[in-house]
């Protein structure tokens, strides 16, 4: 292999920062590495994704032990990655909230995403023996879930398929903050390798609609002006849309994954080659696209074998 294997390499540990966006919205973030979101309620916090491990999941609990005693009654996986979720059992929650087509994504390939993303992200699995198994949620919803911590409002919906088919985002409405976790990122790459790319560019217009003050992506710095919202939003279009225009014009053309991922590389990275995981990225999301492109409607499960032989094919 010409290029460490996904995230292999990465080994420099990065800067946390842990921002305050209104009285009640918290971002913790870490240089591109997966953010996790916090809200604190009159009588409860809800934690928006994990971190990977329990391990990893103390510092973030520390942090909110800085500004609250309330107890952390509520986690949200906005979508089923083991990097974001396996942290779960830390918080001890009352409730693990997830659509119920993240439910569906756990029980079709919840074991073999575990395995594939500890092998692509080492770094960021710090004490992985710590983890108990597979995050469940114990409540799951289709559409929309409102709950009230006290007498904040807070709304959890499912705006549309694109970074996987169970993308949730959180809003709370009086603050106009919102968590999007990964359909939006800033200065980082979208992963697409279980994306539904022709849906992505709609639902990123309905969460534009929301017009939010603030944003916490997935990836990079919590966005803290309708400006930085709005660049956030475009940036993440601006990718998808080419990226996977890109891929649709070579496979139209006849030409092979590798040649696909070749041309496709080209044309990206003089505007995206400087976002965060952008070689890791790139190979998954081009052959999950080159998949759709091909009338593949829901993407392939992805296991630790299929990881490397793909890799392999492409930059070997």
């Amino acid at each position: 292999m010409t290029k460490a294997f996904a995230s292999r390499g990465d080994q420099e540990e990065k800067t946390i920062t842990f921002s305050r966006l209104s009285p009640n919205a918290y971002a913790y973030t870490a240089e591109g590495d997966p953010n996790t979101g916090v809200i604190i309620g009159d009588d409860a916090v809800m934690v928006i994704d994990t971190q990977a491990t329990p391990i990893m999941a103390r510092d973030v609990i520390a942090r909110i032990r800085g500004i609250t005693d309330r107890p952390i009654r509520y986690v949200v996986l906005t979508h089923y990655h083991a990097v974001r979720v396996l942290g779960a059992s830390a918080y001890g929650a009352q409730h693990i909230i997830a659509s119920r087509d993240t439910w569906d994504l756990i029980v079709e390939r919840g074991a073999q995403d575990y395995k594939s993303e500890y092998e692509r992200f080492p770094r960021l699995f710090r004490g992985g023996d710590s983890i108990p198994g597979l995050t469940w949620p114990t409540l799951t919803f289709t559409g929309e879930l409102t709950l009230w911590l006290g007498t904040l409002e807070v709304r959890i919906m499912q705006l549309g398929r694109g970074h996987t088919k169970g993308d949730t985002v959180v809003w709370l409405p009086k603050d106009r903050v919102l968590f999007s976790g990964d359909l939006v990122e800033y200065a980082a790459t979208p992963y697409t390798g279980d994306a539904y790319l022709s849906d992505w560019p709609a639902t990123l217009d309905r969460v534009a609609a929301l017009k939010p003050k603030a944003l916490v992506p997935g990836r990079g710095d919590a966005l803290t002006t309708p400006a930085r919202v709005r660049a956030g939003i475009e940036g993440t279009r601006a990718f998808v849309r080419k990226m996977f225009a890109s891929v649709k014009k070579g496979r139209r053309a006849g030409r092979n994954l590798k040649q696909v991922y070749q041309e496709t590389y080209r044309r990206l990275q003089p505007e995206f080659g400087h976002w965060v995981i952008f070689d890791h990225c790139l190979p998954f999301d081009v052959t999950r696209a080159y998949d759709e492109a091909g009338g593949s409607r829901d993407p392939r499960i992805w296991t630790a074998k299929r990881d490397a032989a793909m890799w392999r094919s492409l930059e070997g």
